[in-house]
């Protein structure tokens, strides 16, 4: 027990000297609190409502078949590459006939006709100079990543569909990862790695397999021709944004169904 009088004499207060307080009685009997009581912890829950976590699996499935659909798109499309003759006089015929697009696989040239691509994964053998043997390994590399991205993209939708099923939280999260690092970070054996890697490389093959006709024919052969890149490589690159878009998407469900948990559930997982 404490007496008030004390504290007058010791800080200079005006108190009455019989008022006295202990423990369980407030110090101004009579009086309402100045604030409410406010609990220790608020219900995090509240926070996130459950129904938010199955739209935000069934919008990061969504984004993944989304991106699958886009790769698949450009890697069976011709619009890669596109080479476009200037007119040159009354020429016009000439220059759409000279004029070209690529794509992985094939050229075309013209309207219909189009040609397949040497194979570079039986050309090891021929006898040709040590640059063309470079773009044929680039070529190859190409070839190889983007559709082992395409099977990757599959695992990580089935991954997110089982964490979506089992309501796992750390399955969830990893798919997130699995598909948001590999889109925006550093190099790694995710779909969104491969597909940045298999696009970097064809850009590069792209200018120096130019660079090397033109080194070949001479610059006067290629000063009227223009190049630039079709809508398949922006497909590619829809792709990339997609997969990032789908691995936030499951991070975000992760991170709303722990929260949905209630404390006592011996599953909860507090990301």
């Amino acid at each position: 027990m404490l007496r008030l009088r004390d504290f007058s004499r010791s800080f200079g207060c005006f108190l009455s000297p019989g008022l006295e307080f202990t423990k369980s009685q407030p110090p101004f009997p009579g009086r309402p609190p100045l604030l409410p009581a406010l609990p220790l912890s608020l219900p995090t829950s509240s926070l996130l409502p459950k129904s938010l976590t199955p739209l935000l699996e069934r919008l990061a499935r969504l984004g993944a078949l989304l991106s699958f659909a886009l790769l698949a798109a450009a890697v069976a499309s011709d619009y890669w590459y596109v080479l476009e003759v200037a007119d040159a006089g009354n020429s016009t015929g000439r220059a759409v006939r000279l004029s070209s697009h690529s794509g992985l696989w094939r050229v075309c040239k013209g309207q219909n006709s189009c040609i397949p691509l040497i194979n570079p994964f039986t050309s090891e053998n021929l006898d040709v100079p040590t640059s063309v043997q470079h773009l044929i390994s680039l070529h190859r590399a190409v070839m190889v990543t983007l559709p082992l991205s395409l099977v990757l993209i599959v695992c990580g939708w089935i991954c997110g569909l089982l964490g979506s099923l089992a309501r796992s939280v750390v399955l969830l999260f990893f798919t997130g990862c699995y598909f948001l690092l590999g889109a925006s970070g550093p190099p790694a054996p995710t779909p969104g790695a491969l597909t940045l890697v298999g696009v970097s490389v064809y850009i590069s093959y792209s200018h120096l397999a130019f660079a090397e006709t033109a080194r070949q024919y001479g610059p006067r052969h290629v000063q009227d021709v223009r190049v630039s890149f079709g809508w398949s490589l922006t497909l590619a690159w829809g792709s990339c944004a997609s997969e990032a878009l789908s691995g936030f998407l499951l991070l975000a469900a992760a991170r709303a169904l722990s929260l949905s948990w209630q404390p006592g559930d011996l599953h909860s997982v507090v990301i």
